[in-house]
């Protein structure tokens, strides 16, 4: 099922409302279904004032109440639902809704399925998450991952609701790997850095400008992030 037509869907549950006196179970069912216990209550909530009101001139408004309020639920019902199996909405506030619902992504624990299929994210900054974490690197940011692997703000922006970072020392200290762009040779050595891969380093931000993010540095010089992690 599409997501459109996810959305589009009236739940079964909801014409269960229809029935008279006992419409209100559908309320509390999709209570239970959804997780939410204040659902379960204003369901059989109604249920009992239904069944008390039954032969007074009430009956009839109760009866539009517990389907108005079955309607008034259903795509609140629809956001909570969500298959997981389905690619997350293009639309920011429906993303924020269901993010809200499901578990945190840890940027430094999750699988690359993780991040392209609940997170959403293009297969090539997948690769490139994974390929950092994998020579040890630690996000501990989303402004990290735009410095580091430049990517886009307005991407960054959506994730946000459903992403987390493992703790790291390195977010009490200010670090930052934007050092390189002002350091000589001798001074990247000075910190740890291997002298071959300090050179290569300066040299081609000499000849090419500053670079842009740490994967940027590994792309245009190819030495592994393994060398300079002492930046970052």
């Amino acid at each position: 099922m599409s997501q459109p037509s996810w959305f589009d869907q009236t739940p079964t549950w909801v014409w269960w409302s229809f029935f008279p006196a006992l419409g209100g179970g559908a309320i509390a069912y999709a209570g239970v279904k959804s997780g939410s216990n204040i659902w379960i209550g204003v369901g059989a909530g109604l249920v009992a004032i239904a069944i008390i009101f039954s032969s007074s001139s009430f009956a009839t408004l109760i009866w539009i109440a517990q389907i108005a309020t079955a309607f008034m639920l259903k795509r609140e019902y629809l956001t909570k639902t969500y298959p997981a199996n389905l690619p997350l909405p293009e639309d920011p506030k429906l993303f924020k809704a269901i993010a809200a619902t499901r578990p945190k992504v840890d940027i430094n624990a999750c699988s690359k399925n993780d991040l392209v299929n609940v997170l959403g994210l293009p297969i090539v900054y997948a690769n490139d998450i994974e390929s950092l974490r994998s020579e040890g690197h630690i996000f501990t940011s989303l402004e990290e991952l735009h410095d580091i692997l430049e990517i886009p703000d307005s991407t960054l922006k959506k994730i946000e609701p459903m992403v987390v970072f493992s703790y790291d020392y390195r977010q009490e200290v200010g670090y930052s790997w934007k050092r390189v762009n002002s350091m000589s040779a001798d001074e990247l050595m000075a910190i740890g850095m291997d002298a071959k891969a300090a050179i290569t380093i300066a040299a081609e931000r000499q000849l090419r400008g500053e670079f842009k993010s740490i994967m940027d540095i590994k792309k245009r010089t190819g030495i592994p992030f393994s060398a300079y992690r002492q930046l970052t």
